[in-house]
Formats: structure tokens, C-alpha cells, sequence
């Protein structure tokens, strides 16, 4: 385990032992669970930035095959 010292504003740093009481867990476990759950959060909004991009990147291709199956469906057989 890694030691960081930490300066906080004094409302979140009150709010936080506030919920420690109801949650039950130690103050330390509290922020590394705070943590853990920030970065899974960002590495979804990183991973939905990358697919959005991809997916604007192949969007003319896509309606392009899209158009030719459409373009088969209108003949008959």
C-alpha cells in the first residue's frame, strides 16, 4: 500500500465522516472504494468517447452497405 497525504475542503471532509457512521466502513476503505468506482467511471466515459469516434469514422461506409442492401431488395426475383 501506498501512503498520500490529502487536503480536502472542510464541507467534504465533514460530509465524508458524516457517511462513514451509516456506511460502516473505515475512513480509509471509504476513499479507496471512492476511488476505485471514479476510475472505473472514467476509463467508460474514455472507452465511450473511443467508440463514438469509431463509430462516426465508419458511419459513411455503413449507410453505403446499407444502401446497396437496400438496393437489392428492390428487385425481383
Amino acid at each position: 500500500m501506498k501512503t498520500i497525504s490529502l487536503k480536502i475542503d472542510e464541507d467534504l471532509y465533514d460530509g465524508t465522516v458524516a457517511m462513514l457512521a451509516s456506511v460502516n466502513l473505515s475512513r480509509n476503505r471509504y476513499i479507496n472504494e471512492a476511488i476505485l468506482y471514479y476510475n472505473k467511471l472514467q476509463k467508460k466515459l474514455q472507452l465511450e468517447k473511443v467508440l463514438e469516434a469509431e463509430s462516426k469514422a465508419c458511419e459513411q461506409s455503413s449507410r453505403e452497405v446499407l444502401n446497396e442492401f437496400e438496393m437489392i431488395d428492390d428487385y425481383d426475383f
